[in-house]
């Protein structure tokens, strides 16, 4: 089986798709994987719906093809039906924050902005989360595009 997660948005996709063929056996399995915006509880939708308008902008265009679950990419393989699936983490507030800093959005702000925007959404995000040291189950949806060679 042949895995690229939370990267194929970044390949010369027909490059990598003959590099498949070739190392694969016949029958062999290729799939890309990605996951969606982070989600926590409920009750955080709004400012996370408010963080991900923060950064919007800042995202580079192929960063469409994630929000889009890889569905937007060529894939020129027999599909296979895969299950609903998700990452999940139980984090403290800082553990959280420091997950948002290392998105390209969120550096590409910094540089532009300064740290302000975070500032104000950590200071909201601490004030909804309770105790910052308390964990929150943090989940990711995944998808994955499943194919035979």
């Amino acid at each position: 089986m042949a895995v690229a997660a939370q990267a194929a948005h970044w390949f010369d996709l027909e490059s990598y798709y003959r590099e498949v063929r070739r190392v694969l056996r016949p029958g062999g399995a290729v799939a890309l994987v990605t996951y969606g915006n982070v989600r926590l509880d409920e009750q955080f939708e709004p400012l996370l719906e408010s963080y991900r308008e923060m950064i919007a902008s800042y995202w580079p265009p192929e960063r469409r093809c994630v929000e889009e679950g890889y569905r937007s990419l060529p894939f020129p393989f027999r599909e296979l039906e895969t299950p609903a699936l998700q990452m999940e983490a139980d984090w403290p507030l800082d553990r959280f924050i420091g997950y948002l800093q290392t998105s390209s959005a969120i550096q590409a702000m910094l540089r532009e902005q300064g740290r302000a925007p975070m500032r104000d959404f950590r200071r909201r995000l601490a004030a909804a989360w309770g105790r910052a040291g308390a964990p929150r189950s943090v989940q990711w949806p995944l998808t994955l595009r499943a194919g035979r060679v």
